[in-house]
């Protein structure tokens, strides 16, 4: 008969490592969020984005034929600053 003995704290912390490799494999993939993508990303409907951020002259974005397409680093940028800056101010 074999034992088999499996230190489950190191398991977990290998699996949490591949998911964060993985995570970040897949984040580096897009160039651009598009606008369905930018309201998944920010857990916000379309009106909200436009209400609180979309006009912002900070925040990049292009139209192209019909549809709005927003770089990812700098979009994420803008998403950390703009989130930091309403924290600071109490409105959130």
């Amino acid at each position: 008969m074999m034992t088999i003995n499996i230190n489950e704290t190191e398991v977990l912390k290998l699996a949490r490592e591949r998911i964060a490799e993985l995570v970040k494999e897949v984040d580096s993939e897009y160039v651009y969020w598009d606008s369905e993508e930018l309201m998944k990303r920010t857990c916000m409907s379309w009106n909200t984005i436009q209400n609180n951020f979309f006009f912002d002259p900070r925040f990049i974005k292009a139209k192209l034929g019909g549809k709005w397409y927003f770089p990812v680093q700098e979009t994420r940028e803008f998403l950390r600053q703009w989130l930091f800056e309403h924290l600071k101010k109490g409105e959130m």
